[in-house]
């Protein structure tokens, strides 16, 4: 019988990174600067979808939510992300983290957990393209010519994942920088058009606010910072690279939130319920004209694009972390001979996002969501949990703070991820419970092939590079 991962309390307090047991081709690594667009593409994208915190709370709310959230729920989790992801750079991430702190159940748990609601919010992505495109092509509205047309974009934008995370890194850049470019332009054009007064006005008189709506907004445009670290083990110098990276995407993906939504607020007059996604196109054609609302909405599809590529790229690379540790057959670590990618988990998750696209999939996004909530509760009692058990573990980055202060930093995020899911609906929980039942089934059944040796598996000790 195959050995199983060593259990948290007799684990090597380091965990050297794993790329090297798939493959005796080594892969071309991540470095800082595509890295940084990956982060960003994990968690933004760009200005898209900030709109309807407007909507919901009115100008000033919003403004002070993207100021002040990113310091209570963004920083928090990529300070995390950065001090495991060097203490374990390997491929995995927080997979990792919840196995070394509690044990191959909640390893198995969290992966499970985190990989269906990254594969299945990856499923939107494809189905905003064809939403952006049937506004030029009226024929992409419905029937097979929609469908058809979701199939095609989700089976090439994996290709272009297949390629490898090098290729992947630097179109990230390009996508971003040709997605940003056009909210850049507005926000000089709109400077002279700008009234201070409307950053401090609380929203129009008779307008209720929806703070389920608000908060929901940032939480998801703030969010997924902890996904890169699934790709550790595909960075150069993870080590130094990761604290960087993560420093520069924090503020660059705060700043691009900030910026557009200043010069539209300051520079337009509307109706706040005009104030829905997608508004920043119209703004731009108040401001400036068609041209660059055009620009705006072909940087919407590039924008989907972007974050198809990234949270994709994370899904992969968990399972095969997942497979080096020996939670899944090894046959999940495969690497393709032309590009050294893990073929098998890009050919599993684009197929789950196909099957999800061609359903009314709001409730199972919901659904997702929520797992992902209880993931992060999870990471975060990790997190935790491995400061206390292992204080002298290598850390190349460690937050500097003591213990009660780390329990304070996690208990805010934490009641903000409890006050998200109270408020889901009946369906949501149903969905979700299903969902966890699968994921626990899921690893008895893992276990009980791996006692049979129905399948081949890592003992889930890593091989030094």
């Amino acid at each position: 019988m195959q050995t199983p991962p060593k259990s948290p309390n007799i684990m090597p307090e380091e965990l050297p990174i794993t790329t090297a047991t798939t493959t005796t081709k080594l892969p071309k690594k991540l470095t800082l600067v595509p890295l940084v667009f990956l982060i960003y593409f994990e968690v933004a994208g760009g200005p898209y979808g900030e709109e309807p915190a407007v909507q919901a709370a009115g100008p000033l709310y919003a403004l002070l939510g993207f100021l002040i959230f990113p310091f209570i729920w963004s920083i928090p989790e990529a300070l995390i992300t950065a001090e495991l992801s060097t203490a374990y750079p390997g491929n995995g991430g927080f997979v990792i983290w919840a196995d070394r702190a509690f044990g191959p159940f909640f390893g198995s748990l969290m992966g499970s957990w985190k990989f269906l609601s990254g594969v299945i919010n990856i499923a939107a992505f494809p189905v905003l393209c064809i939403d952006y495109m049937k506004k030029v092509l009226p024929v992409l509205d419905s029937g097979w010519p929609r469908k058809i047309a979701i199939l095609i974009s989700t089976l090439i934008l994996s290709f272009v994942n297949y390629t490898g995370l090098t290729i992947v890194g630097y179109v990230a850049v390009v996508l971003g920088i040709v997605s940003l470019s056009p909210f850049i332009i507005m926000s000089l054009i709109a400077i002279p058009k700008i009234h201070p007064h409307r950053w401090l006005s609380l929203g129009q008189k008779g307008v209720k606010k929806d703070w389920t709506l608000f908060f929901n907004t940032l939480f998801w445009n703030l969010n997924f910072w902890d996904s890169v670290s699934t790709l550790a083990g595909e960075v150069d110098k993870p080590q130094t690279t990761f604290p960087v990276a993560l420093f520069v995407a924090v503020i660059f993906t705060c700043v691009s939130y900030l910026i557009p939504l200043f010069a539209v607020i300051g520079a337009v007059s509307v109706n706040q319920n005009e104030w829905e996604s997608g508004f920043h196109a119209t703004a731009a054609e108040i401001i400036a004209g068609k041209w660059l609302k055009y620009w705006i909405e072909v940087g919407a599809v590039l924008s989907a694009v972007g974050l198809f590529e990234a949270q994709l790229s994370s899904c992969v690379y968990q399972l095969l972390g997942m497979a080096d540790l020996g939670f899944l057959p090894t046959f999940f670590a495969k690497r393709s001979k032309w590009f050294n990618t893990p073929w098998v988990g890009v050919l599993l998750s684009t197929l789950i996002t196909i099957g999800v696209s061609y359903m009314n999939f709001t409730d199972i996004i919901s659904s997702a969501n929520f797992l992902y909530s209880l993931g992060m509760l999870l990471e975060f009692a990790s997190f935790i949990w491995l400061r206390k058990k292992l204080p002298e573990l290598k850390r190349p980055y460690k937050i500097p703070m003591r213990l009660p202060g780390l329990v304070i930093m996690c208990l805010i995020p934490s009641g903000f991820l409890v006050l998200i899911m109270l408020i889901a609906t009946k369906i949501v929980y149903l969905v979700s419970g299903l969902m966890t039942v699968g994921a626990i089934g899921w690893y008895f059944l893992m276990k009980f092939c791996k006692s049979k040796k129905f399948f081949k598996y890592s003992s889930g000790e890593a091989v030094e590079e």
